[in-house]
């Protein structure tokens, strides 16, 4: 196949350069980014559409969803990134597995490395991100719900990391976030068994913030991007910051990550004019800088 011999010589293409993928744009696409605006404006919506495989993750849906990311981490229009699919009954089916088949083992750990790195982008962009759980989430469906801040599972999720069904493990980090998550042990169990959870389960283990009884994990996470916009931009960005890297530190150490980030907000604008709102009784105006 021509399109697997040009991934065998070179890297994915990527978008370097600031490019806008708006939802009215995106039917040819299968990840693609909305804007959302009015009262929304700053909340991004990341849409998976790739409903004849289930959002399988392709070649071509992982190239699509770094050029989104590099999106919202360099044009500034996003404050809060909601991860949605648009097929229904399903967030992310995993790999797609008709298309590994014709992968050599070089091509396979190309792959694997470009979709590791696809999930690192959205784990460590500079706004809070929500994963929109509507459906079944397992393998990388789920890996990727892991890489995201939060995580909202709506009464129809599955969720699980199956890999160990197929003789493999998950490759795209489950193997690391899910017990950084939840705990080594447990995390020990869901891998081994490749336990498929609904979304009562993964609440009790800790996979999911919220586990809705009815409608639809999507309005809970605007719900809870609504709360998240208000709030000053470089605080909200420094905290993300603040608590990735001090997590899995010594308390002391810890401690002087959150003092070095702090000293980077004294001299803001924002805690100035957060300071002067609170003294005059009024909704503070923050403008990220």
């Amino acid at each position: 196949m021509l399109g697997l011999r040009l991934f065998a010589t070179r890297p994915f293409p990527r978008a370097y350069g600031i490019r806008r993928l708006h939802a009215q744009s995106g039917a040819a696409k299968e990840a693609y980014l909305e804007h959302l605006q009015g009262d929304h404006k700053g909340i991004s919506v990341l849409k998976l559409n790739r409903p004849a495989t289930r959002n399988a993750l392709s070649v071509k849906l992982v190239q699509e969803i770094r050029e989104a990311l590099d999106d919202v981490r360099f044009s500034g229009d996003s404050r809060v990134l909601i991860v949605q699919s648009m097929v229904d009954g399903v967030f992310c089916a995993g790999a797609d597995l008709k298309e590994r088949v014709n992968m050599t083992p070089q091509q396979v750990s190309q792959f694997l490395h470009n979709l590791r790195q696809a999930f690192r982008d959205l784990e460590t962009l500079p706004v809070p991100t929500i994963a929109v759980l509507d459906g079944t989430a397992v393998g990388g469906g789920l890996e990727m719900a892991l890489a995201c801040d939060m995580r909202v599972a709506g009464p129809q999720s599955k969720l699980g990391l199956v890999e160990t069904r197929l003789a493999i493990i998950p490759g795209a980090g489950g193997t690391q976030r899910l017990p950084r998550l939840i705990g080594t042990s447990k995390a020990k169990e869901l891998i081994y068994t490749a336990s498929i959870l609904n979304n009562k389960q993964a609440l009790e283990y800790g996979i999911v913030n919220h586990a809705l009884e009815q409608g639809s994990a999507y309005d809970k996470a605007l719900e809870i991007a609504e709360k998240i916009l208000p709030n000053g931009p470089i605080g909200v960005r420094l905290a993300k910051q603040a608590i990735d890297r001090g997590a899995h530190l010594d308390m002391d150490s810890g401690l002087e990550v959150e003092q070095s980030y702090y000293g980077q907000v004294i001299h803001t604008k924002d805690r100035l004019e957060g300071l002067q709102a609170f003294k005059e009784k009024r909704k503070p105006v923050y403008q990220g800088h």
